[in-house]
Order: C-alpha cells, then sequence, then structure tokens
C-alpha cells in the first residue's frame, strides 16, 4: 500500500518520520524533514510502519543529488547545513525526552560540518563471499542492513584516498587467496570473511584478514603526542574531527584541573596522557579491560615520558571498589558504545568528583547514564558534540557533569 504522508522530521538513524492517516508512525529512510513524500509500507506493526520510498512530491529545500554511496551513509542525499540541523535536533530531543536539563538550547553547543565530509575513515572493514555457486567471481564490500547482502566496493567514498589508492591492490590479493593454492587455505581464508584496512600519517596503509595474526603496529598523532595503536585496537577513524575532540577534552579539564585524573574506558590512554601533557604534576589512573590496550598505554606514557601515570586491566564495573574518587579527581569516560556498565554511574554518581568528562558515541546509552548521574550530585554543565561520522548517522558527544 502507497500513502502520501508530511516528514516532520529525521530521527536518530536518519529515517524520516511522518504520520498516517489512523495516527501510527511511518519511518521512510530517504526521506527528509519538510518534504511531503509518496511511500510504500513494507512492514506493519501496531504503532508504526516501516515505509520505502517511491516518490517526492515536494522536495526539501537541503536534499541534494547524492554522488556515490556505500551501505550506511543514510545522509548521503542531504546538504551539510541539512545534516547538521538533523543531528543536532535529535541530541536536543534526547535530552529533553530525559529531561536532563531545563533548557537544552543554552547548553548544547552545535557542531561544524568538518572539513571533509566523504573520504575520512582510517579504518574500514569489509567482508567478502561468493557471487557465485562455484565461487569463481567473490564480492567484496559493505553488508546492507537489514540483511546480510554485501555490497561490492571498488571506490569507497568514506574511505581515505590513501586507503582507496590501495584498494585494487588489496581486492586482488584478497581474492588470489581465495580462488588459488591449497584447499585448506582458500577455505581457512573464506571462513575469516572480512579484510580490514587502516591507514595512519605515520605507518601508511595495512591490511589483514580476519583478526591480525601478526604483531601489526600503528603510529598516530593526537595533540602533538604520538600513539602506538595495535592492529585492532580502538582509535577514532576520523583523525581530523578526533583531533579536535581531544582537544576539547583537555581544553575542558584544563578550565578546572585536579591533581588527579580517573580515565576509564581508557584505551591507549589517549585523553588522559594528552591531559597530564597539557598540566604539570596531573596523576592519571586509567582503566581498561582490554590488555592488549593497557599494554599499549603504558608503552605510549613511557614513551611521552609520563611517569605519573598507572593504567590497570580491569574491566570498570568490577573494580569500582578499587578505585579511589575524592574532591582532587577529574573523571574522564569514554565507554563503548553501549554505555557503562549499571553499577558505574550509581558509583559515579555517589563520589565527590568535582567534574566527570563523558564523551559518548551513542546518545541513548549517553541520557540513560545521565540520568543515573544527574538524579543524586551531578548537573550538566555543557554539552558539545562533534560529526565525527559525516553521511552516516552517528555523531560523538562530550558533556561535561558537575558536582552540586
Amino acid at each position: 500500500m502507497t500513502s502520501t504522508v508530511y516528514i516532520a522530521k529525521n530521527v536518530y538513524g536518519g529515517d524520516g518520520l511522518g504520520r498516517l492517516g489512523d495516527g501510527r508512525v511511518i519511518f521512510v529512510p530517504g526521506a527528509w524533514a519538510g518534504e511531503q513524500v509518496k511511500a510504500e509500507i513494507i512492514e506493519e506493526k501496531k504503532h508504526f510502519v516501516k515505509a520505502r520510498l517511491v516518490e517526492v512530491v515536494e522536495p526539501s529545500a537541503a536534499r541534494v543529488e547524492p554522488g556515490p554511496v556505500v551501505p550506511g551513509m543514510v545522509y548521503a542525499g542531504l546538504s551539510d547545513a541539512g545534516e547538521l540541523k538533523a543531528k543536532d535536533a535529535q541530541l536536543r530531543e534526547f535530552f529533553e525526552r530525559a529531561r536532563l536539563v531545563d533548557t537544552p538550547a543554552d547548553l548544547i553547543a552545535s557542531a561544524e560540518m568538518p572539513a571533509h565530509t566523504t573520504r575520512y575513515r582510517n579504518k574500514v572493514v569489509y567482508h567478502f563471499a561468493r557471487a557465485d555457486a562455484k565461487g569463481t567471481r567473490w564480492v567484496m564490500g559493505y553488508r546492507r542492513e537489514p540483511g546480510h547482502e554485501i555490497v561490492d566496493v571498488t571506490d569507497d567514498p568514506l574511505a581515505r584516498p590513501e586507503i582507496n589508492a590501495k584498494l585494487p591492490d588489496i581486492r586482488k590479493q584478497v581474492v588470489a587467496l581465495l580462488t588459488q593454492g591449497a584447499d585448506a587455505v582458500r577455505r581457512s581464508v573464506e571462513k575469516e570473511g572480512n579484510v580490514t584496512v587502516r591507514w595512519t600519517a605515520r605507518s601508511g596503509v595495512q591490511w589483514w584478514i580476519g583478526r591480525a595474526k601478526q604483531p601489526v603496529v600503528l603510529k598516530e598523532v593526537t595533540c602533538g603526542k604520538v600513539f602506538e595503536v595495535p592492529a585492532d585496537g580502538f582509535y577514532q577513524v576520523n583523525p581530523d574531527v578526533g583531533e579536535e575532540l581531544a582537544k576539547a577534552v583537555v581544553a575542558e579539564f584544563r578550565k578546572a584541573p585536579t591533581a588527579e585524573i580517573l580515565d576509564l574506558y581508557s584505551g591507549v590512554g589517549v585523553f588522559g596522557l594528552c591531559c597530564a601533557a597539557a598540566e604539570k604534576d596531573v596523576r592519571v589512573t586509567g582503566v581498561e579491560s582490554g590488555r592488549q590496550a593497557v599494554e599499549f598505554a603504558r608503552r605510549n606514557a613511557a614513551a611521552q615520558g609520563v611517569a605519573t601515570v598507572r593504567f590497570f586491566a580491569e574491566e570498570v564495573g568490577r573494580n569500582t571498589r578499587r578505585l579511589r574518587l575524592t574532591r582532587a579527581t577529574t573523571v574522564i569516560v569514554d565507554p563503548p558504545r553501549g554505555g557503562m556498565e549499571p553499577n558505574v554511574p550509581r558509583w559515579l554518581a555517589a563520589s565527590d568528583a568535582p567534574r566527570i568528562l563523558y564523551v559518548s558515541c551513542d546518545p541513548a546509552t549517553l541520557v540513560r547514564d545521565l540520568k543515573t548521574l544527574c538524579a543524586v550530585n551531578y548537573a550538566v554543565e555543557s554539552v558539545r558534540w562533534f560529526n565525527m561520522f559525516p553521511r552516516t548517522a552517528r555523531f560523538e558527544t562530550l558533556v561535561v557533569l558537575k558536582h552540586r
């Protein structure tokens, strides 16, 4: 069934949202706020439906002709200004619904569009699969959600130019491994199912199939400091915006510096070490569950000459009793997309730490954790978001909390 609907806004994830005549919400990917569209319903639920865009009846002024597109580029057909407006509104709505602040407009700083809105990713993971039953042809690229179809990628509009320059040769070598040589080798490569490609200005382009089986060490530079990163280790995928985010964390710490920093989910030590370099005599304690990341954090601290730092390979949620929080401690948290373990916000909320700097890549889990933190001793001081992933649905947020 096809319906004509008005798109009121774009929700987190990128879908256009409208309402049918019976009051149900309709989600239409590729439709933009302010547009009148015709959409074909493809899935029906009790309170909402999902639809496919059939025709744009009245286009938005922000609609643009998309360039090359790969799965995940939900805002490819929207102008820079339109994407910023949509994401900014989404973050504000998360805060308004959570009732974390009385006037979100006064506390949330809007992002600017990065200089590079395509060809910015320094890490990509491509899946590969047979394109025919005999395995004479193979595809290598991104999965199209929600299914498992792999879209073949020969030129990636999200990946760095340096990665794209090497992509034809990488594809050729991967296909050779899948089609030539001993059967056992070919089956082993096929079982891995993906290839990771990484680039840094210091290390160039490196790639591996499945998990890195050799000690590939990459060198990144943030805030003028060199950080060594293991092949499978986490680092921001957008170097330019990642630098902007790190500098913002350092700037917030310097507004009210403390003698101690507790860096939770510390990775290879970027935030804690950058802050330690900006202020004298700062003691940093980092906690990270990944043992390899902690090993590299210690190496980075030693290479940078930071002596007043300790990194522990522990799960944050299982070790709160061992961690010391005082009025002299600034807390930095940068959890994975799922947010902090449930007991961690409760523990932090009851502490005396004067400020908490919360870095998040998911606004839903961010506001969930903030509601716990703000229920006791803390209040939101400021919110700033960064368009770390242009043309895609996601963005990064830095929230500063102060003790009441």
